[in-house]
């Protein structure tokens, strides 16, 4: 095996980086993840993902986890509901008979981003995860590198795997290339105990997904475990909204003041997100790596998920692509079908660079279908275009 002898280090313990240890754990391979979390609980997980039966349930179910996955999803979270600016709906599957269909291409089962970070957690061997390791540089030592932490002793390893996210500090060692932005910021907020909190949502959202749309602007939201409500209100605005709006997000009436400023026609029933929200809510400007991006191949050292190819949640393909990217690695470093590292880097990243394309201009084009003037007609049109194509599917 390529990787016999071989120390591999990732740097970023996210679903993508979890993926490729447990799997990398499963041949044998001597393998740890850098993460600089202080520990496991040291901060909130983001939205509830929802997982693609050739992505990231593929991953899942070559790590040997599918079962842990169906016991922990979140059965109903992925049913949706449409509505206008004034909260009035037009489109709802809740109520329809919901079939589990694991393997169905059309079945995309939710489930909190906490909850599968400790199933690939616990699927680990403890000593795999250094946490509280904030990683600040490499050199190159003999035929690998050596990593560099902050307040703690450097490492060598032969290969070194980025999966550290949007701002990676490992994708600079391969390329110089930076993301841009896509003309669309997200203002983030998150409503606990929300049954209670927002009642009135939570009758529109039933423990599913609802969609808002109007004037140009979103408001998109999902369940979350514990009760909990994830939303983003979602717009069109300068790179530098965040600095230039002046808003204090730690200032629940100060950010109510602003949406109901910037939506004027929306509803008062959106209210109750922002006097709700446990502060600060997070701005976060929506940003794209360039489509053909590309470069030259490094024979020790890679990257996978957001650090390689960042794209807008629009297509909601994120940590599928993270996890399919973990999949496809793992098995080119871990097959005979390479007859070496450096190739299966190769292999791999060629891939990773033409899917990975493929699927941010899809990202980028249904981002400027939800913030169009005619955002509501279109997602109408394509939602219930998908449940005519389910229903001749499901006969």
């Amino acid at each position: 095996m390529l990787l016999q002898n071989k120390k591999v280090a990732i740097v970023g313990g996210g679903p993508g980086g979890l993926t490729l240890a447990k799997l990398l754990q499963l041949k044998g391979v001597e393998v740890k993840v850098y993460e600089r979390d202080l520990d496991k609980n040291a901060r909130v997980q983001g939205s509830p993902l929802d997982l693609h039966d050739d992505s990231g349930l593929a991953a899942l179910r070559k790590a040997g986890l599918l079962d842990d996955f169906k016991n922990n999803f979140m059965v109903g979270a992925d049913q949706s509901t449409i509505t206008n600016h004034k909260a009035e709906i037009f489109f709802s599957d809740h109520g329809e008979k919901q079939d589990e269909n694991f393997g169905d291409e059309h079945f995309r089962p939710e489930i909190d981003r906490g909850v599968l970070r400790k199933i690939l957690l616990e699927s680990l061997n403890p000593k795999i995860i250094l946490w509280n390791s904030h990683f600040l540089s490499m050199t190159q030592q003999d035929e690998g590198w050596l990593l560099h932490f902050k307040n703690k002793e450097s490492v060598y390893a032969d290969i070194v795997i980025g999966s550290d996210g949007a701002n990676s500090k490992i994708r600079p060692y391969l390329t110089d290339i930076k993301p841009f932005y896509s003309g669309i910021t997200m203002l983030e907020g998150n409503v606990y105990d929300a049954e209670k909190r927002v009642p009135n949502i939570s009758k529109i959202l039933r423990g599913g997904k609802i969609m808002a749309f109007g004037n140009e602007q979103n408001i998109l939201m999902g369940q979350k475990a514990n009760g909990e409500i994830g939303f983003y209100a979602s717009f069109k605005a300068d790179e530098n909204w965040a600095v230039a709006s002046g808003l204090d997000f730690s200032n629940q009436s100060e950010v109510l003041k602003w949406f109901q400023k910037e939506y004027p026609d929306w509803s008062p029933i959106w209210y109750e997100l922002f006097e709700n929200t446990s502060a600060p809510f997070i701005p976060r400007p929506i940003y794209c790596m360039p489509l053909e991006q590309n470069w030259k191949t490094v024979k020790n050292l890679t990257i996978i998920g957001d650090a390689a190819h960042l794209m807008p949640p629009f297509a909601g393909e994120g940590v599928n692509m993270a996890m399919l990217d973990a999949l496809e690695l793992s098995e080119f470093l871990t097959s005979s079908q390479c007859n070496t590292i450096e190739n299966a880097i190769s292999d791999y990243e060629t891939n990773m660079f033409k899917r990975a394309s493929k699927i941010a201009q899809e990202s980028l084009e249904n981002g400027e279908r939800m913030h169009s003037e005619n955002a509501l007609t279109t997602m109408l049109d394509f939602f219930n275009s998908h449940k005519d194509v389910k229903k001749k599917f499901d006969k």
